[in-house]
């Protein structure tokens, strides 16, 4: 079968660079929806309790509404708003969901702190069920160790209080829809 560059392909090794540019210029145009789809991730983790005092959703606002209170950068405080959301799919590894997530839309040293916050975090309550509460230290000479820590410290593990002042999710909106609308890092590796 012979393609033009206004036909769709049933393989990709049969693909030309016309059709490729068809497929970027629509997914560029189309890159609302990633605020969306974050924005509907997040509202499903409000039947997400799990034995805590607050439902997920009311967590991952509290942190946010901790770190921008502390005066957090805006690309902290969107990935302190979207730490857990990994939750809406799996509660072992939502650390990794999360930080793949938000990857293209904050630095590195962002996507670190997320990645690797549950074991930040672990210091705080991982010796309740005979866990490693220093896991954090094998991270210690990276240089986002300190704002990780912070993040854990501060306004993770600190943010499931039913009773405080927590931002709504409308506050955050225009904060995700602005750092979606832009990709900090390539989507596909460019060879040099």
């Amino acid at each position: 079968m012979t393609t033009t560059s206004t036909d769709t392909f049933r393989r990709m090794d049969e693909s030309t660079a016309e059709q490729w540019a068809v497929i970027g210029a629509e997914t560029n145009k189309n890159q609302g929806r990633v605020a969306e789809r974050m924005l509907m991730l997040l509202r499903s983790l409000d039947d997400v309790v799990d034995g805590f005092s607050t439902d997920q959703l009311t967590h991952c606002l509290q942190a946010a509404t901790l770190a921008e209170r502390a005066g957090a950068d805006e690309e902290v405080v969107f990935a302190a708003l979207m730490h857990d959301v990994g939750k809406a799919i799996s509660v072992p590894n939502h650390p990794a969901i999360a930080a793949e997530i938000i990857k293209p839309y904050v630095r590195e040293d962002v996507y670190h702190m997320i990645r690797t916050h549950q074991d930040f975090q672990g210091q705080h309550y991982y010796h309740h069920f005979g866990g490693d509460p220093h896991m954090r230290d094998r991270y210690r000479d990276e240089p986002w160790f300190e704002l990780t820590a912070r993040f854990a410290d501060e306004w993770d593990q600190t943010a499931f209080d039913p009773d405080y002042d927590t931002l709504p999710l409308e506050h955050f909106e225009p904060l995700v829809r602005k750092l979606t609308a832009r990709v900090r890092q390539p989507a596909i590796p460019r060879k040099d």
